[in-house]
């Protein structure tokens, strides 16, 4: 997440990239209704570039563990995190055949 979730003790939580969260003006054009899913996913995707190293390390972390996506929205279909999710997987695939 782009802004800490309400509710979550920063003493809980290992690791913070909000850089990986939604940018602000996409959530806020989501939320307002002014963006459909598929805009979302476009501009998410495209706010990724760039960001390989860190979607590498959380790849990395992932084989080592379990890691924790957080995010307000309930339905994890429609949320940055089911995208940021593929986002790592596909990084992690690439890495391991590397």
């Amino acid at each position: 997440m782009t802004l800490w979730p309400r509710g979550i003790s920063k003493a809980r939580v290992d690791v913070w990239m909000k850089e990986l969260g939604t940018p602000r003006e996409t959530m806020k054009k989501w939320k307002s209704g002014s963006m459909t899913w598929n805009e979302l996913v476009r501009q998410y995707k495209r706010s990724l570039r760039g960001k390989e190293n860190l979607l590498v390390e959380l790849a990395e972390e992932s084989r080592n563990g379990t890691i924790t996506l957080l995010c307000v929205e309930k339905d994890p279909s429609r949320c940055h995190r089911s995208l940021l999710k593929d986002a790592i997987e596909d990084v992690g695939h690439k890495t391991s055949q590397a």
